[in-house]
């Protein structure tokens, strides 16, 4: 195996035996060659869109493969397996399609010579035969290191806008431009001898379709749940039967919260599911009670200590503890091998009458004290909040934002994002989205004014409501450059999602970003060099140097 699509790569440079997730050599084979068939469908789904054929399973089939080989999103080969045999047979329907098609409109087909590998890979249904051709396509991508690079960057910045693109389509929100991006995407990364100028290019347009992709998301959940409202969420928990879910899926909990009311079981949230709390069609369940624990890194004591039942909605699942693996499971395209699945249910659904017979066998979990904390910050929460913001800018209350935002991970390192936090000055407020903020929204960092000094956007997506304001507080300050507003971005990443993010701030123009703990693996010197030249995009060094270099 070879893997160095997170943060964690080992030694930052990959890991070649085992992930420092936990992830399997075998599992990391599999999802290389799913990665390699979503490739031969984009071929044909290419071809198809230039028929005006319909490329409705294509689309859907390539961006699940592509969430599904996320980093913390599937741990079991047979899943993969299923996912892979999926593939083929939709990449061999749509080829039959439009091989069919060129013959109605011209009496012949394409030319062979013309059709990748790729689009042809049917393999044999052998186990070792699936693992073998995984193997070897990591040095089969490109034998140019730069060249190898973007493609990458081009990759992962792929699978956070198809991770995203899944979490729309769930709720029936699709565009088209995005999965004809996602397939020329695919199409770019098996074709030799592009330029570095060529898959440049298609990577700022993939800022821009990112850019595009949540604010879909964002209609989604909007048009879905409401508009966010500032609400305060508690951290307590009373003695009663419960489910945590953690995740992203807003769907997900909707439809558990359906099949639980009135039946005594206590709803919490963990992780990336805190902002569900703000959503009026969400919160308006009484026993949608609160929020457990932090970031993802953190289940395995938080979910041990829980005690009631556990849903997995999507990506960051971990190797689940002996202690709770026969009370959590996993929902949508996260799976780990040993753990119970539910699956879906086509145009109605899930049914979660397993997790709630769960819960109330478990009975009552264990009753807790803790905090409130702010969530609601939406984009349109925060601009009917401008002539506030505006006029603590101008009195001078607030000298400065900076966005502290992205990823969280278990590294110890990851300290520093505390420490930055507390030392901000007392003239400084947060603007956040994701899960990083759980290194910092414990500490008692108060007011500005009637302004938190943690303002948090919501789910990593949201990080596109903190674009939407810094773009309405350039037009209300008469600004021509997003780069003079009292605006800093000191942005933690982990996965693809925030290769997604990271590439949409590059598209909106935000230069001077500083990124953190480290610096991506995959990214070549020579790559490193023209996003330091272009986007004076730099690492993090210590907290006193970065508060001084940022003047906050």
């Amino acid at each position: 195996m070879f893997c160095n699509q997170c943060q964690e790569a080992l030694n930052n440079e990959a890991c070649t035996v085992q992930g420092v997730c936990g992830i399997q050599s075998s599992t990391v084979e599999l999802q290389d060659l799913l990665v390699y068939l979503a490739r031969g469908i984009s071929f044909w789904a290419k071809e198809a869109r230039m028929l005006n054929m319909s490329t409705d399973e294509a689309d859907m089939c390539v961006v699940e493969a592509l969430f599904s080989t996320i980093t913390n999103v599937n741990f079991d080969d047979a899943r993969m397996i299923d996912l892979i045999e999926n593939a083929i047979l939709t990449k061999e329907n749509l080829q039959k399609e439009v091989m069919q098609a060129y013959k109605v409109a011209n009496g012949q087909g394409i030319d062979p010579r013309q059709i990748p590998e790729s689009a042809l890979w049917t393999g044999d249904g052998q186990l070792e035969t699936m693992l073998a051709k995984g193997a070897e396509l990591e040095d089969l991508l490109d034998p140019n290191e730069d060249l190898k690079s973007l493609k990458k960057l081009l990759l992962y910045g792929a699978k956070g806008i198809a991770a995203y693109a899944d979490h729309a389509a769930v709720l029936q929100f699709k565009n088209g431009d995005i999965f004809e991006y996602i397939h020329d995407a695919m199409n770019a990364i098996g074709t030799p001898n592009l330029t570095a100028e060529e898959l440049i290019g298609l990577i700022m347009r993939g800022g821009k379709i990112a850019v595009d992709v949540m604010a879909l998301l964002d209609e989604a959940n909007v048009t879905s749940f409401g508009t966010p409202e500032v609400t305060m969420v508690s951290t307590s928990t009373e003695a009663a039967p419960a489910i945590l879910v953690s995740g992203h899926d807003l769907l997900d909990l909707q439809q558990l919260l359906e099949q639980t009311a009135d039946r005594g079981i206590h709803i919490y949230t963990h992780g990336e599911m805190l902002p569900a709390h703000s959503y009026p069609e969400l919160k308006a369940y009484p026993h949608l009670k609160g929020h457990f624990g932090g970031a993802w890194y953190n289940q395995r004591a938080e979910f041990e200590a829980f005690g009631g039942a556990i849903l997995m909605t999507t990506n960051c699942i971990q190797k689940p503890k002996a202690s709770y693996q026969d009370r959590i499971y996993t929902t949508g395209l996260v799976a780990f091998e040993g753990v119970a699945h539910i699956p879906s249910r086509p145009n109605e659904p899930k049914d979660y009458s397993n997790i709630i017979a769960k819960a109330l066998e478990l009975g009552p979990i264990p009753a807790t004290t803790g905090k409130e904390i702010p969530v609601g910050f939406n984009h349109r929460t925060l601009l009917s909040l401008a002539d506030k913001i505006v006029e603590a800018v101008q009195s001078g209350a607030i000298k400065k934002f900076v966005v502290l935002g992205g990823c969280d991970g278990r590294q110890k390192e990851r300290g520093y994002y505390t420490d930055f936090a507390a030392n901000l000055a007392p003239d400084t407020a947060i603007l956040t989205a994701g899960c990083a903020k759980y290194r910092y929204n414990h500490l008692d960092l108060g007011m500005i004014g009637d302004i938190p000094k943690v303002i948090d956007a919501g789910q990593c997506n949201d990080s596109y409501s903190l674009a939407v304001t810094a773009l309405k507080l350039k037009e209300v300050f008469g600004l021509d450059d997003i780069n003079d507003l009292p605006i800093e971005y000191n942005i933690a990443w982990y996965e693809q999602k925030a290769v997604a993010v990271l590439l949409a701030l590059l598209h909106l123009g935000v230069k001077g970003i500083k990124l953190g703990p480290t610096l991506p693996a995959f990214i070549s010197p020579g790559v490193l060099n023209v996003l330091v030249d272009t986007f004076d995009l730099s690492p993090i060094t210590n907290v006193e140097q970065d508060l001084a270099t940022m003047a906050v």
